[in-house]
């Protein structure tokens, strides 16, 4: 290795169980081969040298809001962010949008931008029977209010026509036909190993992931992403090889994505309880569902790292820096704003809603004794009446 005289910055990581020791801000002027062999004498894992930042966009992310699955909670979740020094990051729990508001709200009020996403399950056929049929992952991001509102529109066709299963493994889906229709505003992506194109290269059917890629590609045009992950598994391996294939012959932009379901390396114990409250199994059982406990929210360091062992460097850096144009194509939406009441009309002859409140309510109360006037109806519900429109007409 030559010599370089050059003033670095170092960092220092050795990862085992996820903890770091690092050592920062360690300037000074030596040669490269000397750096490196003092480093490996010392038993470090990784040497990172930093000569410029790069920057990481989390687009593949759950929270608490993926019900018993994803443990991030969201005012934790966006100050972590923050001292990743994050600019954006998307919410994509399983089939739910329960999060979007609140995204928006602590977002908007630590300097984030928010993007608004759903990993959905999409069948394909009839989402209203229920059949035995791949019920794969699909990442869907809204890129703008109209998308927002087309994800909307697709997150409650789900759960109100797609269930497909019982109990806890039942799942809201929609097929290809509703993406076709509400793909206005949408931004998509390949999603993860559950996904249909990763699927199919799995299942050793290379030419069906080129067609459905094909599909995605024919629709959304450059708002379709193909995603790669690395969470140490060799179907990661299989798959990230053969996707960036795809990728390149379809001229499809990468995205480089971790599955995140919790926020810290420290939290996977805590996730790991959690699943089991999901599955009604206990810590100490060998037969159950376990994740890698690589499902945080890395870095871009860390994200730099990951894909060494099967791809190459350049294509990590492009999918890392895509995740940036993809946050940059989200516009804000125009969701919050003034509360909006609706304003009904008064009927001819009452001065004001208050006026016209107490007349019906006060026929109300005739009808449910049946009496012909109001006079009729005994006093006591009468006092109670009178009580009552006096709280609900003070804040008229």
């Amino acid at each position: 290795m030559r010599s370089a005289q050059l003033c670095l910055t170092l960092r220092v990581e050795l990862s085992l169980l996820c903890f770091s020791i690092k050592i920062l801000d360690i300037v000074f002027l030596r040669s490269v081969t000397l750096i490196s062999d003092l480093l490996f004498q010392t038993g470090c894992f990784s040497v990172i040298v930093e000569v410029e930042t790069m920057s990481f966009v989390g687009l593949h992310i759950h929270s608490d809001y993926s019900l018993l699955d994803g443990a991030s909670q969201l005012p934790e979740l966006i100050d972590r962010v923050l001292e990743l020094e994050m600019p954006a990051i998307a919410l994509t729990d399983h089939g739910v949008m329960y999060g979007a508001i609140e995204l928006l709200k602590v977002c908007k009020a630590k300097g984030v931008k928010p993007i608004i996403g759903n990993e959905m399950y999409l069948i394909n056929g009839d989402i209203s029977k229920q059949e035995r049929r791949p019920r794969y992952h699909q990442v869907v991001l809204a890129k703008n209010t109209q998308g927002y509102k087309n994800l909307v529109k697709l997150t409650t066709i789900s759960h109100l026509q797609g269930v497909q299963g019982k109990g806890i493994f039942s799942r809201p889906c929609i097929n290809k036909e509703l993406l076709e229709k509400y793909h206005e505003g949408l931004i998509v992506t390949s999603a993860c190993l559950g996904g249909e194109v990763p699927q199919a290269i799995m299942q050793g059917r290379p030419d069906i992931a080129r067609q459905v890629a094909q599909w995605y590609k024919d629709l959304f045009g450059d708002d379709y992403y193909i995603e790669i992950q690395d969470h140490g598994s060799p179907e990661d391996r299989v798959v990230n090889v053969e996707i960036i294939k795809i990728a390149r012959e379809l001229n499809i932009e990468i995205i480089a994505t971790n599955d995140s379901h919790y926020i810290s390396c420290y939290d996977v114990e805590a996730h790991d309880a959690l699943l089991c409250i999901q599955t009604g199994k206990l810590i100490v059982e060998d037969k159950r569902l376990r994740y890698s406990g690589t499902e945080y929210l890395k870095s871009a360091e860390e994200m730099s790292w990951l894909f060494r062992d099967h791809l190459p460097e350049a294509v990590i850096e492009e999918a890392i820096a895509n995740t940036l144009n993809v946050a940059n194509k989200v516009e804000p939406y125009e969701i919050l704003g003034e509360p909006r009441i609706p304003d009904y009309p008064l009927p001819p002859g009452y001065a004001d809603l208050s006026a016209y409140f107490e007349a019906v309510t006060r026929e109300g109360l005739i009808k449910r004794f049946d009496y012909q006037s109001f006079d009729e109806v005994d006093a006591t519900y009468q006092a109670r009446l009178d009580y009552e429109l006096q709280i609900c007409t003070r804040w008229v």
